[in-house]
């Protein structure tokens, strides 16, 4: 059974606002949203990618 500590977050590219990628984050240790680097396919290079609501 899943725990409703942990959710589900989806990542938003910020220079092409496309949803590349999801992860999941522990909603009682990271009350603010997530900022990582990856790589955007459309943009072939590493960009900020925020999370979505």
């Amino acid at each position: 059974m899943a725990s409703d500590k942990r959710i589900k977050a989806t990542m938003e590219c910020t220079e092409c606002k496309r949803r590349n990628y999801t992860t999941v984050k522990s909603k009682v240790n990271t009350r603010e949203r997530l900022e990582l680097s990856k790589f955007c396919p459309w943009d072939r290079k590493h960009t900020v990618h925020r999370e979505t609501r």
